[in-house]
């Protein structure tokens, strides 16, 4: 799909990239860094240099400038009465390739663009071999699954009736994961145009998928403590979005928990608006300092409007792809009639797998607990040690630490990150008007000596930065 952005949008997406050095370079660096993680995919259409130019109040020779060094470094092409559009350059598809599925281990690089932990061996390999031993009963029949193997869906059911929201697997549907589940929910719930209501910062595949069938993403700031419930109330009654996207339960990327009183008035705002709620609960069970977690907001939500969407990539493996939908019977049959003009349906092997791991999915949990809070401590740690201003609240639960640097650098600091192998989102890439700008997040998933190193060079990342914006002002 190609992508034309206006010229107030890409000036919001660009935040604050005036801070240092020539304009030009300074605003092609800006553009390299959305390009490079993602904000703007290849293909999409940039403004035009002078109408730009016009709405970011700089001359066209500053545009043109910097427009020139995109296309010198491969992130641009344009034409004569054309227009200018995003390249991926060849060395950058390069090393997107085998870090989309598997370690480059030719490079010394860190990712903490991504919050997976690697799979856990022994769980999953027992779950493999079981399933693979039950793949005769499903093998004579044709292999097309839409909706998911009966046993998986009840399964799942039962995990959802154990937490207070009694459900049937007549209530699921099985996806590839949890961005495949968003998906179809989208299509299902809105059409081209309708405003999607989500929070900022929020998840950035959330984001993505918004954009990409062509939603309007309806932005509404989370702040230190959490979600403004009167303001949730308001917008959600006043615009009447065709639905909201929450992350309640550690909350990617601030690991916040919405509590209970925000559920249920969100829940009532949401029944006299006829919003939606779509309530990714991919990382619900993955709490670190005890305690209980307040009920989820299908409890809470009118029959038929709340949908529930799970996944076994944070928690299992993101390798295994599998997800589910929980949601009224007729939203479930809706979601199937649309499937199959979308996909031919579940791998077969895949939900086999799932549902042998789901025998023993308190002791997988348990073990994801143990590392997560390891990694946690050994991250916070390594902070304090060579990172002490930077400003974090340590999560209940989650991936991640939403870091306040303190100064408009993320940018910045994800290029300089970049030159010394650790791969790291800008803090726009969380949200979808550029005011995040003082932001990264740093998951706790990669291994302990990981995380460790990948503060040493973020320490001298920093330091380079913000030497160099002192240099200029």
């Amino acid at each position: 799909m190609s992508y034309a952005f206006t010229a107030l949008q890409v000036e919001r997406m660009l935040g604050d990239w005036r801070v240092e050095g020539p304009a030009y370079s300074r605003l092609a660096e800006a553009f390299e860094v959305m390009i490079t993680d993602g904000r703007l995919p290849a293909g999409a259409r940039l403004p035009a240099e002078r109408t730009f130019a016009t709405q970011c109040g700089v001359s066209r020779n500053t545009v043109t400038a910097a427009y020139r060094v995109l296309r010198e470094q491969g992130f641009l092409t344009s034409g004569r009465g054309a227009g200018s559009f995003v390249l991926l350059p060849e060395a950058e598809q390069k090393q997107r390739i085998p870090t989309s599925w598997a370690a480059d281990r030719a490079r010394q690089d860190i990712d903490l663009a991504v919050a997976s932990l690697p799979a856990p061996e022994s769980i999953l390999g027992a779950a493999t071999r079981r399933a693979a031993l039950d793949l005769h009963q499903y093998s004579h029949l044709p292999g097309y699954d839409l909706v998911g193997a009966p046993e998986l869906r009840q399964a799942i059911a039962d995990r959802y009736t154990a937490r207070g929201i009694p459900t049937g697997p007549e209530q699921i549907m099985v996806s590839a994961g949890a961005d495949h589940a968003l998906g179809l929910v989208i299509r299902l719930l809105s059409r081209p145009g309708d405003s999607v209501l989500i929070d900022s910062p929020t998840y950035p595949n959330a984001l993505d998928i918004v954009r990409a069938l062509q939603r309007r993403p309806l932005t509404v700031g989370l702040g230190a403590d959490g979600w403004n419930t009167d303001v949730l109330e308001t917008v959600l009654r006043r615009e009447k979005p065709a639905l909201a996207f929450l992350m309640p339960d550690f909350h990617n990327p601030t690991g916040l928990v919405m509590p209970d009183s925000a559920r249920a008035a969100i829940a009532d705002a949401a029944r006299t608006s006829g919003s939606f709620l779509v309530v990714d609960e991919a990382t619900c069970e993955l709490g670190l300092d005890g305690g209980t977690l307040p009920q989820p907001i299908a409890s809470y939500g009118a029959p038929g409007r709340v949908v529930s969407i799970g996944s076994m990539s944070k928690t299992c493996w993101a390798g295994l792809r599998l997800g589910w939908v929980r949601a009224a019977t007729p939203v479930i049959s809706r979601l199937v009639d649309l499937r199959c003009v979308v996909d031919t349906g579940n791998p077969i092997m895949t939900q086999l797998i799932g549902l042998r791991v789901l025998e023993s999915y308190d002791e997988l949990l348990d073990e994801r607990r143990e590392m997560l809070l390891r990694r946690r401590q050994v991250l916070t740690d390594s902070l304090a040690r060579h990172l002490p201003d930077w400003r974090y609240t340590v999560p209940g639960g989650g991936f991640s630490l939403w870091v306040d640097l303190g100064a408009r650098l993320s940018s910045p600091l994800a290029l300089a990150a970049a030159r010394r192998g650790v791969k790291i989102l800008s803090g726009g890439r969380f949200g979808a008007d550029g005011t995040l700008e003082n932001h990264i997040r740093i998951p706790f998933a990669a291994d302990e000596e990981s995380l460790a190193a990948a503060c040493e060079r973020l320490a001298t990342a920093w330091r380079e930065v913000t030497t160099h914006r002192r240099s200029h002002t």
